[in-house]
């Protein structure tokens, strides 16, 4: 069971994908805290979502705890996961909409990091951490 939850691919390449997503969820994680008008509670509460405030604090740890976890790669599958709820619920709110008022090719601009953080993630859950990574040292020693 440990195995498929830390296993990888031992890939050295998968190991770009792993410090792209985990510095950028890190540094916008940190953001909601820093910033929280404009990246944080500010930010959920203009687009109309609930309790910004316990929102924003919720999200950014989140982002801050598991940008960590996958920076490390250590429960990179795991960690992994709800940062994909996120960006899911991210474009849901606040991309679709601009389908209406500006088109198809406005959304697919304004979005194509939050495309690309969803894609990083969705990968990292199927391939894990790749190597250089703490779940490549724990699954090395239990063999």
């Amino acid at each position: 069971m440990l195995q498929k939850i830390i296993g990888s691919d031992q890939s050295k390449t998968t190991v770009i994908i792993r410090l792209m997503v985990g510095a950028v969820f890190l540094s916008e994680g940190i953001q909601k805290f820093v910033f929280p008008a404009i990246r944080g509670a500010g930010r959920f509460q203009k687009i109309g979502l609930p309790s910004p405030e316990t929102l924003g604090t919720f999200v950014g740890a989140f982002e801050i705890v598991c940008g960590l976890l996958i920076l490390l790669g250590f429960l990179t599958r795991m960690a992994s996961i709800p940062l994909i709820i996120i960006m899911l619920v991210a474009i849901a709110t606040t991309k679709i909409q601009v389908i209406e008022t500006e088109g198809v090719w406005a959304m697919l601009h304004g979005s194509r990091t939050d495309w690309a953080m969803l894609l990083g993630s969705i990968f990292l859950l199927f391939k894990g951490s790749g190597s250089f990574s703490i779940d490549c040292l724990i699954v090395n020693r239990i063999q």
